[in-house]
């Protein structure tokens, strides 16, 4: 069911024209965006923003991504009903809830303990029972917790994390940005055994970068 919230025309709005047009297929991806309300994951002051397209600050120099690249993203994972998830970089929370919406299980790595608390308590009073926050560094994953079915990195790692790769469900998806500081390209990593992997890439971004021990160091 679609929340009746006051920006249910407008969600429709930024599904159809940001998301839909541009190529999104994945039909349980859009109801998705059409359901999770964004405004609720934004400072009071941006809400009227929420649904624009473009990425927000949301405080400790982090972002909320654009809507159409939270919904490429997710429709790069390729997440079924029974999918376990790992997101790096929980932010604002409004990606888990995206995901929380698709998998039966998400797992959210912040670095930020303010951010990480803030996002647990939304996500918390938005019902969403299956995910839970973690605090910690992202780019090492949440190995107690693996393997993944889906992994989701929302910011920009210079090389594709090893403690990630390794924390994949044989079948499983890794979605990246790869690159520079200030260009990255989306990489989708398939595991197909112990030690096989498939790589490719798709559309460019710019993301914040991805701080730990094998992201970026300062």
């Amino acid at each position: 069911m679609i929340p009746t919230d006051g920006y249910s025309e407008v969600r429709e709005t930024m599904v159809r024209h940001q998301i839909e047009s541009r190529g999104i297929q994945d039909q349980r991806v859009l109801a998705a965006m059409r359901k999770v309300p964004r405004h609720e994951f934004v400072p009071v002051s941006k809400q009227r923003e929420a649904y624009e397209d473009r990425p927000l600050e949301i405080g400790s120099g982090q972002t909320i991504s654009q809507p159409y690249i939270v919904a490429k993203m997710t429709e790069l994972l390729a997440l079924t009903p029974d999918s376990r998830v790992l997101e790096v970089g929980t932010g604002s929370g409004y990606q888990a809830a995206v995901l929380a919406e698709l998998a039966s299980e998400v797992v959210s790595v912040e670095r930020f303990e303010e951010l990480a608390g803030v996002a647990q308590a939304r996500l918390e009073a938005l019902e969403y029972g299956n995910v839970t926050v973690v605090v910690g560094d992202g780019t090492l994953g949440c190995r107690e917790r693996a393997p993944y079915d889906g992994i989701l990195v929302t910011a920009a790692a210079p090389q594709l994390p090893e403690a990630l790769r390794s924390q994949l469900a044989i079948g499983g998806r890794l979605v990246c940005p790869v690159g520079s500081r200030d260009l990255q390209q989306l990489k989708i990593v398939v595991r197909k055994g112990e030690a096989e992997f498939d790589e490719h890439e798709s559309i460019r971004c710019m993301f914040v970068p991805l701080m730990g021990r094998e992201g970026w160091s300062g």
